[in-house]
């Protein structure tokens, strides 16, 4: 017990690294590797506080380090603008942020050459749905809607390996800007791409918000007791109510 202890800090040191991006490698990995079988959980969450106010953050991402490079999965909260009649409206949804550093030498990762790919809450859906001997493969242009649209490329495949040991997750990114092309890839256990599919089931409801309407349901439904005309009616109006 007391060697775990230990081992604890050292592995949230080693995840923050990943996440915050405060140095520019990540050394000294090895007992990561024989602790978790190459896949670590940090602290995650970001804040959906209404848009223009500042609230703690959390972040908790869920990495895979192999020997090319290393993977996390981070949900990022929606963001969320407060109208003149006090009515909270998503600002900007929400999205399981992808995470990949380059491996620049034995159990170390170049945080400062990191590529990030946003799945969208459709996206999240067709990687839960992957069966063992399913693929799948998304196109971002994070230019299409500026002057730059089709200068950036990124293509995220994710694909069964054919004796369904797991999955090959890749991301491939093509700058013409800058005149880049990077390539990542990184093999994913069953059981780690079980643990994505499960992280990623209970934070789609949260990309989406709806975890702060439903708690706003139950605030509301605890304060209209034994006074139900208090309670909005656009909880009451439903689809079978017309």
């Amino acid at each position: 017990m007391m060697k775990i202890a230990r081992l604890l800090p050292a592995r949230n040191q080693l995840s923050e690294k990943l996440l915050y991006g405060k140095a520019g490698d990540v050394k000294d990995a090895s007992w990561l590797h024989a602790f978790t079988s190459r896949a670590g959980i940090s602290t995650a969450r970001e804040s959906s506080a209404p848009k223009g106010y500042i609230a703690d953050r959390i972040f908790a991402p869920f990495s895979v380090y192999k020997g090319k490079a290393a993977l996390s999965v981070t949900p990022i909260l929606p963001t969320f603008t407060k109208l003149n009649s006090g009515t909270l409206v998503v600002d900007r949804r929400g999205v399981m942020l992808l995470k990949f550093l380059p491996a620049i030498g034995e159990r170390k990762y170049d945080n400062e050459k990191r590529q990030v790919f946003a799945l969208s809450a459709t996206e999240v859906g067709s990687l839960i749905s992957l069966g063992s001997k399913d693929s799948c493969e998304f196109f971002h242009d994070p230019s299409m809607l500026s002057s730059n649209a089709g200068q950036v490329r990124k293509s995220l495949s994710i694909k069964h390996h054919a004796d369904g040991t797991g999955y090959l997750v890749s991301l491939n990114v093509v700058n013409n800007i800058l005149k880049t092309k990077e390539f990542f890839t990184v093999p994913v256990t069953t059981a780690e791409f079980a643990v994505m599919k499960t992280a990623c089931s209970f934070a789609l409801p949260h990309i989406l918000g709806w975890d702060r309407l439903t708690n706003q349901l139950s605030l509301d439904s605890r304060r209209a007791v034994g006074h139900p005309s208090k309670v909005d009616q656009q909880y009451l109006n439903s689809e079978w109510d017309k």
